[in-house]
């Protein structure tokens, strides 16, 4: 290389370096902004197996009681023990004296007795509260106060018969009451999820394969999928996705409904019915309750329709079930009480006693 060529070279190579200093040494100043207190106690939730994480508080067993039956039973039973919304959490489990002496539930060794309820296969305590806290109850996650979610791990535990009725938990008995989980011991340690030197196997991998290079399977193609006849039978399942978590949902309408649906888009924007059924929509209601006469977890609204058909008497008693939940009219099953306004919640009546005509 020539004299010319090297101090060019060189002299790119200093600009280079001295951009490069200058943009780090501005970058805090040029690319973000530091978090606030508050952006970082919104997003530090989060509760770890050795309860770091958890905020000092407490809660009893006939709180949670309340709470459970205000808040959650619509979806999991009064006992815990519902399997019509989702799988039970206590169901008809009580922990052993065997149980909770060994910290194995002995029942979830037999794969014959099936997959065993939540709180069976439970090893880590904080999973219950950090779960609770953050996610539930499922239609206003994050409103519970960190008493609220004492209180109701209290009383699932006291359902699974780990601690008594007049039980108190609190932030300076959760390791005690760790301790005395059923299935404490029945988390598999050894694998590389758990890389640390006390847990796990120092983070060796599980699976040891290595990318096809050559002559590799054919591309993997989905086999499985909504059939056309049966593509719309619960409703469009975009429709029912809520609006928080990864899982979004399927457009099921078929071609000619999603062009009807376009074509009468901009006629719906002043029809009042269709304002409803997008509050509707918009507020995750036809996850219980579908437009039809066909029962979900509740009632279709063309049968509540038809039982309160011009009974505009009950318009206001309707409002107040919409907003405040309530049991007894369909079934056991209750309502939970809906974050709703109460000029919402009157036109939504106001549409079922008209017929809920869509």
């Amino acid at each position: 290389m020539s004299n010319s060529r090297i101090r060019k070279a060189a002299v790119a190579a200093a600009l280079t370096a001295a951009f490069s200093v200058a943009w780090g040494a501005n970058l805090g100043s040029t690319l973000g902004r530091g978090a606030t207190p508050d952006e970082i106690k919104a997003w530090n939730i989060d509760v770890r197996p050795d309860f770091q994480g958890l905020p000092a508080g407490q809660g009893t067993v006939a709180e949670g009681t309340k709470l459970w039956e205000a808040k959650c039973a619509s979806c999991h039973g009064d006992f815990a023990d519902s399997n019509s919304v989702f799988p039970p959490i206590v169901g008809a489990y009580q922990a052993s004296k065997q149980d909770i002496a060994t910290g194995r539930v002995a029942k979830l060794a037999n794969v014959t007795e099936g997959g065993g309820t939540s709180i069976e296969k439970l090893s880590t305590l904080s999973t219950l509260f950090d779960y609770i806290h953050r996610a539930m109850p499922w239609n206003a996650p994050l409103s519970l106060s960190w008493n609220d979610t004492y209180s109701l791990v209290a009383y699932l535990l006291n359902l699974a018969n780990v601690v008594p009725a007049n039980f108190t938990l609190t932030r300076d008995n959760v390791q005690q009451v760790q301790n005395m989980l059923p299935n404490r011991n029945g988390m598999t340690w050894n694998h590389g999820m758990w890389p640390g030197k006390e847990m796990g196997n120092g983070g060796i991998p599980d699976t040891h394969n290595v990318e096809c290079m050559k002559n590799c399977a054919p591309k993997p193609v989905v086999q499985t999928f909504i059939p056309e006849y049966a593509m719309n039978t619960w409703g469009n399942l975009a429709d029912e996705n809520r609006a928080w978590g990864p899982i979004q949902g399927q457009v099921t309408l078929s071609k000619d409904a999603l062009k009807k649906a376009e074509e009468s888009k901009s006629a719906a924007a002043n029809d009042p019915n269709a304002k409803v059924v997008a509050l509707i929509k918009a507020n995750g209601c036809i996850a219980c309750h579908s437009f039809g006469d066909n029962k979900l977890v509740g009632p279709g609204y063309q049968e509540i329709a038809k039982k309160y058909a011009g009974k505009t008497d009950m318009i206001g008693e309707l409002t107040t079930r919409i907003m405040k939940g309530g049991s007894g009219v369909w079934g056991s099953m209750p309502m939970p009480p809906q974050s709703i306004s109460e000029a919402d919640a009157k036109m939504v009546a106001n549409w079922v006693v008209d017929g809920a005509k869509q």
